[in-house]
């Protein structure tokens, strides 16, 4: 499973008009699901995810994480980020996940996170989206935790 984590001051997702989610300060991350992923991936996404280190202490250095600050947590479902982009000049898509396991995983990730985080808002699986956020610095990682072998 990937993800792509934005801090942001604020961020929101928007299906036909309609706010379906929104946080203020906290990470915006896009979620890509691959095939071969397991709940074992998501459970192990969810853990870096709250815990990667990108807020500012009082020394300015990136050492906080979302859970040590308390922020909000906007999950969205893009598979396009399970593309593979390394030939030619349109994107394979073979690496995604099918859409029936793409939205269990993501669907079990948000429940986990649920669980353990507040607060945690989504888009919507297999929608059109229109997502808005305010890049916080502007910081952003990848984080990937690969399926099995």
């Amino acid at each position: 499973m990937i993800a792509l984590l934005q801090r942001v001051s604020e961020a929101a997702v928007r299906v036909d008009g309609e706010t379906v989610g929104a946080i203020g300060p906290g990470i915006l991350a896009l979620i890509g699901v691959q095939r071969g992923d397991t709940e074992a991936q998501a459970a192990r996404l969810l853990e870096r995810i709250l815990g990667y280190r990108l807020f500012e202490d009082e020394a300015g250095r990136m050492n906080l994480s979302l859970s040590d600050t308390g922020g909000g947590l906007l999950l969205v479902p893009q598979f396009t980020l399970a593309a593979d982009t390394r030939k030619g000049m349109r994107a394979s898509f073979t690496p995604a996940a099918e859409p029936g396991l793409g939205r269990a995983l993501f669907d079990h990730l948000v429940s986990l996170a649920c669980s353990v985080h507040t607060p945690v808002a989504t888009g919507c699986f297999g929608a059109h989206m229109a997502v808005s956020l305010v890049n916080d610095g502007p910081v952003t990682f990848w984080l990937e935790v690969p399926p099995p072998r």
